[in-house]
């Protein structure tokens, strides 16, 4: 089948979710910088739109609009890199983002926009397979590939050694306690170096082997308590005491269990048991005055974050 043939008309438009996870345990430096780990990724409801739409007949170049972030987009450079893998001589494109998940907060939200503008390219293209964007993926950051096609996946390596395990048979809701200001990842892994929170790699061999076996099955969320754990949590609240409130407030409000998302700050307390989604709803409103203000999510799969047509309106007869 050509590429013609698998292409979809412009403009298109997919969300992109953010991730928490599920258990994240820390292990050696490797000799690129990173850090060895092993966690589960899982996509929330809480989520950026992004629309892929021809520019401005003037535009010489591909263009990212994203109001209310400053700086370099990790979108752009995504389109970037599928044009220059594929070869795709489309004219320049808009790729207008909505932001909805809070940045530089542990949830993967620029990580999620670059995985979603790789989607976008491939479906406005038809060229390029999973496989492809998967890789292109893996050039941008290393939370980048487990975004490709949303859902949940067991992360190791620096988070870009991925393997597919089941989504939950049921979701589980998840109230999103977000904060003012952002925790950079780097200044976070220095400070779990510095607090020396690292383990060895038969450590993260048994952590690997605990957290398939606890979801393999399609389990909302392990049945012990320790496999949720975030060994860079106490390196953010070293950062941003003021953490150690929204876990209160967290729990306070019904959380089965609280915990920081990713390097933090974000703070997400679970649902897993009926009616997760409503729970964590009444949860967030109980929380009312809160700043910034609290966010009820559930878990989602891929079909959340499909690429679809927007229709194009014609105001002629209207």
């Amino acid at each position: 089948m050509t590429a013609a043939a698998n292409r979809m008309a412009l403009p298109l438009r997919a969300r992109a979710p953010a991730k928490i996870n599920l258990g994240l345990f820390v292990g050696p430096t490797r000799p690129d910088g990173r850090h060895e780990l092993v966690s589960v990724m899982q996509s929330i409801s809480l989520a950026d739109e992004l629309t892929l739409e021809r520019a401005p007949a003037a535009a010489e170049r591909d263009e990212v609009v994203c109001p209310g972030v400053q700086g370099e987009n990790l979108a752009a450079r995504a389109l970037e890199l599928f044009r220059e893998a594929t070869g795709w001589e489309e004219g320049p494109l808009r790729l207008r983002i909505d932001k909805h998940v809070p940045v530089a907060a542990g949830l993967g939200g620029g990580s999620g926009d670059a995985a979603a503008a790789l989607r976008l390219a491939r479906d406005a293209s038809g060229l390029g397979d999973g496989d492809l964007l998967v890789a292109l993926a893996g050039q941008l950051g290393a939370d980048v590939p487990a975004q490709v096609t949303p859902g949940r996946w067991l992360a190791r390596g620096a988070g870009e050694l991925l393997e597919r395990i089941p989504d939950p048979v049921s979701p589980f809701g998840v109230l999103v306690l977000a904060h003012a200001g952002g925790l950079s990842t780097a200044d976070v892994y220095a400070e779990a170096d510095r607090l020396k929170l690292a383990h060895d790699a038969f450590f993260l061999v048994e952590r690997l082997r605990e957290l398939r076996g606890a979801f393999e099955l399609g389990a909302a969320l392990p049945s012990g308590g320790d496999l949720l754990h975030n060994d860079l949590q106490a390196a953010a609240i070293a950062l941003r005491p003021e953490i150690e409130r929204a876990l209160a407030q967290a729990t306070d409000v019904g959380a089965e269990v609280a915990f920081v998302s990713g390097s933090g700050p974000t703070v997400v307390g679970l649902f897993a048991r009926a009616n997760g989604l409503a729970r964590a709803q009444r949860a967030a409103a109980g929380l009312v005055g809160r700043e910034p203000a609290p966010v009820a999510a559930v878990s989602v799969d891929a079909s959340f974050a499909r690429v679809y047509s927007v229709p194009v309106r014609n105001n002629a007869g209207s």
